[in-house]
């Protein structure tokens, strides 16, 4: 097969859509990536949270949206639906200026390394069903995470290693974002408990 005919791999579908002068928008990115709009959600918008630095609560609108798709994952819609206000939301240049370019290495490293497992999973409802609980857990957990504490950033890394999970229909890498997610929400529910009461003491 040459080479014009091989299938576009994700790495380089996310770097046509970063180059794309227009993808600014929620919307731009849902309809760029169809076939796999619930995981690239997932991905990228979870990925600034991801980051290991403070964020100030600045991530919290991402989080309404991740959560507002895993829950018609759950629901077993195919396609993506949002109101009219988060469709039109801009995605920052924190996020398409820093973050996405980030990601893009990350993303070629796992294509070179990472191969399909358990794929038969992956057509499961049942999985989408474990796959959406999943992510509304980690993304409320981040979502209550205390500002400027990073706290949100292992709960927000599993969701994003979920998403990857689903592009590469790779069930190790599911287990790992699962993994990462859990240590995550206990840390949060931990260290958070002990930021309230440590601020309770001071007041």
């Amino acid at each position: 097969m040459s080479k014009s005919n091989k299938p576009e791999v994700f790495s380089d579908q996310l770097e046509r859509w970063l180059k794309g002068k227009n993808n600014t928008t929620v919307a731009s990115l849902i309809d760029a990536f169809e076939e796999k709009s619930f995981a690239i959600v997932f991905v990228l918008l979870m990925l600034l949270p991801a980051l290991p630095i403070p964020t100030g609560g600045v991530p919290h609108v991402l989080e309404i949206i991740v959560v507002i798709v895993a829950f018609e994952m759950i629901i077993g819609l195919k396609t993506i639906w949002l109101p009219g206000w988060a469709r039109r939301l801009k995605l920052g240049d924190s996020i398409k200026g820093k973050a996405i370019p980030l990601l893009l290495k990350r993303v070629r490293w796992f294509e070179e390394r990472s191969r399909p497992h358990g794929v038969a999973v992956f057509d499961s409802t049942i999985t989408d069903r474990f796959i959406g609980l999943l992510v509304i857990v980690f993304t409320a957990a981040a979502f209550a995470a205390p500002p400027f504490t990073g706290l949100d950033t292992l709960p927000s890394l599993g969701v994003v290693i979920i998403g990857l999970a689903i592009i590469f229909e790779d069930i190790r890498l599911l287990f790992a974002g699962a993994i990462t997610g859990i240590a995550g929400v206990t840390l949060t529910i931990t260290l958070g408990a002990a930021v309230f009461e440590g601020v309770q003491r001071i007041l």
